[in-house]
């Protein structure tokens, strides 16, 4: 088994569709639309051939909540072979690494999407994991 995609729901899908391009190179795999609350939205799904972000626009604006302490999710984990080449595309779009954490078993460095949405990228040592 293996999981196949997460989905965001985002204020500007094309400003995801380019932060998601720009730190990991997600191409473009389907454009369309989906149900929101108030009728059709925007969506679109961005990734690899093997794993994908499904992207849908907000019909509505609310505060995306990352609390660990409460039942829900708290952020999206990719496994990187190693995180320099990620620390430079972040500064270079002016993102911040809020956290990073060096502990088995492995690196880990932590940073939020254009909406809130907290990810974390990890890098194991050679053999590990």
């Amino acid at each position: 088994m293996r999981m196949e995609h997460a989905n965001i729901t985002v204020t500007d899908i094309d400003r995801s569709i380019d932060f998601y391009h720009q730190i990991f190179g997600f191409s473009e795999r389907w454009r369309g639309t989906a149900n929101g609350s108030a009728g059709p939205v925007r969506a679109v799904h961005v990734g690899s051939e093997d794993t994908y972000l499904s992207l849908f626009e907000a019909d509505s604006q609310r505060e995306i909540s990352t609390n660990y302490g409460r039942p829900g999710f708290n952020h999206l984990g990719f496994q990187v072979a190693d995180l320099a080449p990620y620390r430079k595309s972040l500064t270079a779009l002016g993102v911040n690494v809020h956290l990073e954490q060096d502990y088995e078993p492995g690196e880990r460095i932590y940073f939020f999407d254009p909406d809130g949405v907290e990810i974390e990228l990890v890098c194991y040592p050679e053999g590990g994991r």
